[in-house]
């Protein structure tokens, strides 16, 4: 709920021949390391930054952020100091200050602010930077989060931002008005942030064993970050041969009916915080568990495949299982999503069927197989959330009804969900859980493309998005980046952070996710297809029914003939989805009038 007025205006030092500038971007208008806007982040037509002496001005609800970049303009270069104070008698609202590092895209050979990296104030250094070693560089970008707890006070709160060269300082004045409404403690839209097991820790982190007292201490630091950004964080604990990585499963002991878990040491010093949320104690959402986590099950644990369709393949399955929920019951874990789930698929040639975006019908007896394993392991009336989790693709249509009553929650392909509009009613019908996924926009994107699948999702009445890789920030994403389609969230070790630290689009992400959930909340008084249609309107004059593609030929012949080829030709048949970096704020816009309504 931010910036909505005044979107470029600055305040210079009078009779001041520009030695030195401070300037506020809007959060959706990504600065260059020239005094400019990105590209793909420019309005044709929209008038060039006012130097003036208005105060900028935001408007948020409460319990929410308020972010915006503060440009600092040193074309002569030389050394400088910037903070950012706001006035509040309370002293309730906090800010938080970044320095956005400027990658190079050799794709485009242009710079875009992503990285962010944490700094105190007053901020001390230099134009160029140093570290980020950018020629004829002559500016430098900070993003600042202005946090507006729900117990702040409604009205209008001012605040500086200021910037010292030697003896010379700069002030540029911003207000921000707190209206009574507030962001709902809980998410309308899930946005999950995947990752594959846990070597890439070492990869961030100098090289450190996995597992280790080191390793262990890390891992609960990326899902915090995501949770303070109003996401959540996935860790898949197998490979695609079954292996399952030590601190992802209980130690096993024993065969046949004496098969049976002999230590769980390591696997709850992994998770234990993670399930019973003391890892997220301190933050500003406060303490809960993880709402979602993979289970170690695969078709090589707890039992091995060879002896598939076997007493002894059963009986272990089920007494291990069944071990597993009675430790989950007696720790209290009861709050978090336990899912069985297989991500192997034919062609790695470890199993002979498809666990991951299943294409041929005879796979869907092995589902149906393991859902039965499941029910028999787990007491009737346990008070532990299992879930049955598929990610479909190719075959989810017929899926969706072979499926029915065994899988339980669906992780969907994006752009196939895409053309089935009847699918939402038909699955949240049934109580199931329905979440889609795809790649995350990288920053040659409008910024506003981080926006587009949160609202997407809520538009089509689901449950949530996954970013299906954010962990891979690629050999160096410094100074050799690949665009971060596969990362939101950096290694802060070049910072001396030990911890990962978040990015511009992750950013742009929760702000969209607060947003979301405001503007479903208002569903009370106004209907929620109301809601929809005027957010896709305000969005890209579009209509969510404009949202949906349609029903293409292939959707009807065999998926197991269909190619990545072929299903690309129908999404792009379908037509793509049209926006500008001013897309979300038109949609926080309309949020924040029926905020200002709300009594």
């Amino acid at each position: 709920m931010r910036l909505i007025l005044a979107a470029f205006m600055s305040f210079v030092v009078a009779g001041s021949a520009l030695p030195a500038d401070l300037l506020i971007l809007p959060e959706f208008r990504r600065p260059t390391p020239f005094g400019g806007v990105v590209a793909a982040d420019a309005i044709p037509d929209s008038p060039r930054p006012a130097k003036t002496k208005t105060a900028y001005l935001a408007e948020t609800a409460r319990n929410a952020y308020v972010s915006f970049h503060l440009v600092v303009d040193l074309p002569a270069g030389g050394d400088y100091e910037v903070s950012v104070q706001i006035t509040d008698p309370t002293r309730k609202l906090e800010i938080d200050l970044f320095r956005e590092w400027f990658h190079f895209t050799g794709s485009d050979r242009s710079y875009y602010p992503d990285a962010l990296v944490p700094v105190s104030m007053p901020y001390r250094t230099r134009l160029p930077d140093p570290d980020n070693r950018i020629e004829k560089q002559t500016s430098a970008a900070y993003w600042v989060d202005v946090w507006v707890p729900k117990e702040a006070k409604p009205g209008v709160y001012r605040g500086m931002a200021l910037l010292r060269v030697g003896r010379k300082e700069t002030k540029l004045p911003f207000e921000l008005r707190v209206v009574e409404a507030t962001v709902p403690e809980e998410d309308v839209v899930t946005i999950d942030h995947n990752s594959y097991g846990s070597s890439w820790l070492a990869d961030y982190y100098g090289g450190i064993a996995v597992p280790s007292d080191q390793s262990l201490q890390l891992t609960p630091l990326s899902p915090r970050l995501f949770y303070e950004h109003r996401g959540i964080f996935h860790q898949l604990g197998y490979g695609h041969g079954g292996k399952v990585i030590a601190e992802f499963a209980p130690e096993l002991e024993g065969s046949g009916r004496t098969k049976r878990i002999k230590n769980w040491d390591l696997y709850d010093r992994h998770y234990g915080p993670l399930l019973d949320g003391s890892a997220f104690a301190g933050s500003r959402r406060g303490p809960r568990p993880i709402p979602f986590v993979y289970l170690p099950i695969n078709p090589e644990w707890p039992a091995s495949f060879l002896w598939w369709g076997e007493p002894g393949y059963e009986a272990e399955f089920v007494n291990v299982v069944a071990q597993m929920e009675q430790h989950f019951r007696q720790k209290g874990w009861t709050q978090t999503r336990f899912e069985m789930f297989f991500n192997h698929k034919k062609r790695y040639k470890a199993f002979p069927w498809d666990g991951d975006e299943t294409r041929f019908p005879e796979d869907d007896n092995y589902f149906r197989e393991y859902g039965r394993l499941l029910r028999k392991a787990l007491p009737p009336e346990t008070p532990v959330k299992f879930v049955f989790r598929n990610d479909a693709s190719w075959a989810m249509e017929r899926q969706f009804e072979s499926l029915a009553g065994v899988v339980d929650f669906w992780v969907c392909g994006g752009s196939i969900f895409s053309w089935y509009p009847q699918a939402p009613r038909l699955l949240k019908g049934r109580g199931d859980i329905v979440w889609l996924y795809g790649g995350a926009p990288d920053v040659t994107k409008v910024s506003t493309a981080i926006t587009e699948n949160p609202l997407r999702v809520w538009l089509y009445g689901v449950d949530g998005w996954v970013h299906w890789l954010t962990t891979n920030p690629g050999a160096d994403p410094w100074f050799a980046f690949n665009g971060g389609a596969e990362v939101l969230a950096y290694p802060g070790e070049r910072f001396g952070i030990r911890g990962p630290i978040p990015s511009v689009r992750l950013k742009l992400q929760r702000n969209c996710v607060q947003d979301l959930a405001l503007l479903d909340s208002f569903k009370a008084r106004v209907p929620i297809e109301t809601l929809k249609a005027a957010a896709a309107r305000h969005f890209n004059n579009s209509e969510p029914k404009d949202w949906w593609i349609p029903r293409p030929p292939l959707a009807d012949e065999p998926p197991y003939e269909w190619t990545n080829a072929t299903i690309e030709d129908a999404v792009t048949a379908g037509g793509q989805r049209k926006f500008d970096s001013s897309a979300w704020d038109n949609v926080r816009r309309y949020i924040l009038q029926l905020a200002r309504e709300e009594k």
